[in-house]
């Protein structure tokens, strides 16, 4: 009972201060200054998922069939090297991997989708990786006991049952893209970047605020689309948010 009325009390509170934080914005002025920047919050927004749609769908498209070979028994002594080598694109600062693109493509979107390609690689591979390894063995056993060829147990056995922890991969890496394309905009690809980084260099709250604030949402967006797919894609046995 005290934690119902915990809880309570907390949205209570939590009401209150969202009225006078709306009574301050109005009052002051800001909810104006964001409109005054919500065309370039709409056509920077469009270039910010459009950054984040390319490299999210490349590194999806190389890496769960990465994944998938790396699992193979036969790529068993290769796995883990590759995934050190993988493990530079997040290891780098993402600016880093940015400015070395940049240095052999470029100046614009083709360095910056292939940077945030790069960074996004790691977590789908490992999560295909490790949800396909993850399959229990009996399961193997008995999907093989029935005459089943290798290719029939990867599609019908083992991605089935993989498919919640590579989900959780591609979640986590679409995530991090979308909070990642900022920084594009510092080699010229656009996105929400652009009122960041200029709102920061003119000392302009609110228009960094206008860019910081949409890529927040996006990302709570993105994050929640990809919850919702897997939601409905994994099987229901292999689904915990579906038990």
């Amino acid at each position: 009972m005290p934690i119902q009325s915990l809880k309570g009390a907390l949205r209570i509170l939590l009401l209150i201060a969202i009225f006078f934080g709306g009574v301050w914005s109005q009052s002051s002025g800001v909810i104006d200054d964001f409109i005054f920047y919500l065309p370039d919050v709409q056509y920077l927004a469009a270039q910010h998922l459009w950054l984040t749609a390319v490299s999210g769908s490349l590194a999806i498209l190389v890496a769960i069939p990465l994944g998938i070979v790396l699992s193979r028994p036969s790529m068993a002594h290769l796995a883990e090297s590759a995934m050190q080598v993988l493990n530079v694109g997040t290891t780098i600062p993402t600016l880093a991997v940015l400015a070395l693109s940049m240095s052999f493509l470029g100046i614009g979107t083709v360095p910056a989708v292939f940077g945030l390609f790069v960074a996004t690689l790691l977590p789908i591979t490992r999560n295909t990786y490790a949800g396909l390894k993850g399959v229990s063995p009996a399961l193997m056993e008995a999907a093989a006991g029935i005459g089943m060829s290798p290719a029939q147990r990867l599609l019908k056995v083992e991605l089935p049952n993989a498919l919640y922890v590579i989900f959780a991969g591609i979640r986590t890496a679409l995530t991090i893209n979308v909070g990642t394309v900022p920084l594009a905009f510092l080699i010229g690809a656009g996105g929400l970047g652009e009122l960041i980084f200029t709102g920061i260099d003119l000392y302009d709250p609110v228009m960094m605020l206008a860019g910081a604030i949409p890529t927040a949402l996006l990302a709570i967006v993105v994050d929640a689309l990809v919850s919702t797919t897997a939601f409905v894609v994994v099987p229901r046995g292999v689904n915990p948010s579906r038990a």
